[in-house]
């Protein structure tokens, strides 16, 4: 039969370790829910950051455009026959591919 004495102890070692273990977990969550408040705060601020940035690129080329408008209309036309250009070319290199 099996010592009541020694029983004893590997219960307590057993209910020990669960203890330690439970600790361990509740340490874990609160490390994760703090990390996972943090982040959503950065990309928050982060956000807010680039709205303000963006806000302020759309207002000085508002002016800009105001102030010069057919400058501003010539660079938009070469803008977009430069984004044709490289779209036709890759069009043209995706579907020369199939020919060979």
């Amino acid at each position: 039969m099996a010592n009541p004495t020694r029983s004893a102890r590997a219960g307590a070692a057993a209910q020990s370790l669960a203890d330690d273990a439970m600790e361990r977990m509740r340490d874990l969550r609160y490390g994760v829910q703090d990390l996972a408040t943090r982040s959503a705060s950065a990309v928050g601020e982060s956000a807010h950051i680039a709205q303000e940035r963006l806000g302020r690129y759309a207002s000085v080329t508002g002016r800009y455009v105001t102030e010069q408008p057919v400058k501003s209309a010539i660079i938009a036309a070469a803008v977009g026959a430069a984004v044709a250009a490289i779209v036709m070319v890759a069009r043209s290199r995706r579907n020369s591919r199939y020919y060979y």
